[in-house]
């Protein structure tokens, strides 16, 4: 049987440390996952993409790289980049719960990306999401996508 946490209960558990930061964990679908390792390419990859959009977007937006959004009770995701509106301090308190512009850099995790990760951003209302293909060295553009039910 399975027993599913909450984002409460994951955040409470990385705070006191049962789980280090160093693992890299998300809380997708009320189940730990592992996010993908940070190469060097990946790295490169989401700077890049963080510096273009801070400097296409300007003031009124935060550029937020690999840090949390709080989408629902069950989901709390670590995107390489996600568009928020506002500043930065506006989000001292409580993560953002939703965002304008998600981007995964991905490789390894390409096809959770695709399915299980486009699903959540779609399902939470995020109206656009980007997939960095660094396989195939693609940019996939996913505008006002729908929720796949069968992906989580």
């Amino acid at each position: 049987m399975r027993r599913w946490i909450t984002r409460a209960e994951f955040e409470s558990l990385m705070e006191t440390g049962v789980f280090p930061r160093e693992e890299r964990l998300e809380l997708i679908a009320g189940e730990l996952t592992r996010r993908e390792p940070v190469n060097t390419a990946h790295a490169v990859a989401v700077r890049l993409v963080q510096i273009a959009l801070e400097q296409v977007l300007g003031a009124g937006y935060d550029v937020r790289p690999q840090l949390s959004l709080a989408l629902s009770e069950f989901d709390i995701p670590f995107p390489d980049i996600a568009v928020v509106t506002g500043s930065l301090r506006d989000y001292l308190e409580l993560h953002p719960t939703t965002a304008l512009l998600v981007v995964e850099v991905s490789e390894a995790s390409l096809k959770t990306d695709r399915a299980v990760k486009g699903s959540l951003y779609a399902s939470a209302g995020i109206p656009e999401y980007w997939i960095l293909n660094l396989r195939e060295r693609t940019l996939e553009v996913y505008r006002e996508p729908a929720a796949d039910a069968r992906a989580v």
